[in-house]
């Protein structure tokens, strides 16, 4: 590649740092990250973070590149047309292509008093206000955990497992994403546990106050603490900035990740959507799509062809407590199959898996600081140096 190409990364996740660690390893490729968060959050791990059986969060010095700039602030709206982004924190970050990697987060309730009294685990402050108001509840009171998806499976067990008198309110079913078959060893560990599962008819949460929530059939659930993990959104920021998003504000792609708007602009995450090849918004996606946003990138750089992304699923993994889980196996295409693994092995590989996940992201982070040790330096990232006041309050890079 000649000259310097400047890619900006938008977002400091799992998709958001995979792209920013393969794009770093090529030469004439400067990578700069822009994040609200000075630490990487392990997503997966947050509704340990509630209990404190884990912190769920990494130093981005030990899963980003050194090579790649970090810059410790919001990105508050994107000009596509002069390709810069500015930043809350003030000033702007020009870039020649763009990584739209801003993630998702809880979604609006849209539940009268939800959004008032109700906590979140979906990122790492909603996590750690939870945690402290549940230390601030007498260990005896109620919990009320808002949807069966995998967030609210797990954080209603491992709060159970942690002596808490736990009900879940389903709405519907329990694991709608689950098999049919897979649900009943997930309903007998929540029962072991203690859990009170609510679902189907008349089991459709119609208000939160502060010490209850009331169901469609009338029903009232005193609770100290409200938990509510129905639904994902994500930022507005791509909608705020001009370009098409669909109805959950999620940038519009074509197959390679590329904004229908500017094929500058390649997504990555949960963030982004191909409307004819929708994916479901995990980390097990993240972390295809942010090499592939990479691929994309650095194939327009040198004047190829791009090539339509191709995922490949395996399953999910859900923890149920520190001594149980279960691990639900798909097709390729993420279709779900009856196969399944329960029991301390389901644990056992829902922890192999956390654990992969955070390896797969160093091991990138090793490979990308590689090249800034080798070879002629006169097109490399400068090693760090002591902030320089005109630049974006929070800049650094990363250690």
């Amino acid at each position: 590649m000649n000259g310097n190409v400047k890619v900006l990364v938008v977002g400091g996740g799992y998709g958001g740092v995979t792209a920013a660690n393969s794009l770093a390893r090529r030469d004439g490729v400067s990578v700069t990250l822009v994040n609200p968060r000075p630490d990487f959050v392990e997503r997966i791990r947050l509704h340990q973070l509630v209990t404190g059986s884990d912190d769920a969060v990494e130093s981005f010095g030990k899963v980003l590149g050194a090579n790649v700039r970090l810059v410790v602030d919001t990105a508050t709206r994107i000009d596509a047309a002069d390709r810069q982004v500015s930043l809350a924190g003030g000033g702007t970050v020009g870039y020649d292509y763009l990584v739209y990697a801003v993630g998702s987060g809880a979604a609006g309730p849209g539940v009268p008093g939800a959004a008032e009294f109700a906590h979140w685990v979906s990122d790492l402050e909603g996590a750690q206000r939870l945690r402290t108001a549940l230390a601030a509840a007498p260990a005896s009171a109620p919990v009320t955990v808002v949807g069966a998806g995998p967030t609210g499976l797990e954080t209603a067990a491992e709060l159970a497992e942690a002596g808490r008198k736990v009900t879940l309110v389903c709405g519907d079913v329990l694991g709608p994403s689950l098999h049919a078959r897979v649900r009943r060893p997930i309903a007998r560990r929540l029962a072991k546990l203690g859990v009170t599962v609510l679902d189907g008819p008349g089991a459709q949460v119609t208000e939160v106050t502060q010490d209850a929530v009331r169901l469609d059939d009338g029903r009232v659930l005193p609770g100290a603490v409200t938990i509510w993990t129905a639904g994902f959104r994500v930022p507005d920021l791509a909608a705020r900035s001009g370009l098409r998003t669909d109805a959950e504000g999620r940038l519009l792609t074509d197959t390679t990740l590329t904004s229908v708007d500017d094929e500058r602009i390649v997504a990555a995450g949960d963030a982004g959507v191909m409307p004819d090849h929708p994916f479901r918004m995990s980390c097990q996606a993240a972390v295809q799509l942010g090499p592939a946003a990479a691929d994309t990138i650095l194939r327009r750089i040198a004047g190829k062809r791009t090539a339509p992304v191709r995922m490949f699923f395996a399953g999910q993994c859900l923890s149920l407590g520190r001594k149980e889980g279960v691990t639900q196996f798909s097709y390729p295409n993420d279709k779900v199959n009856a196969l399944s693994i329960s029991g301390g092995p389901g644990a056992g590989v829902k922890e192999i898996a956390c654990r992969f996940t955070l390896n797969k992201l160093v091991s990138g982070a090793r490979k990308a600081s590689s090249r800034a040790s080798h070879g002629d330096r006169t097109d490399r990232p400068e090693s760090p140096q002591p902030e320089d006041p005109t630049t974006p309050s929070g800049t650094r890079r990363a250690a």
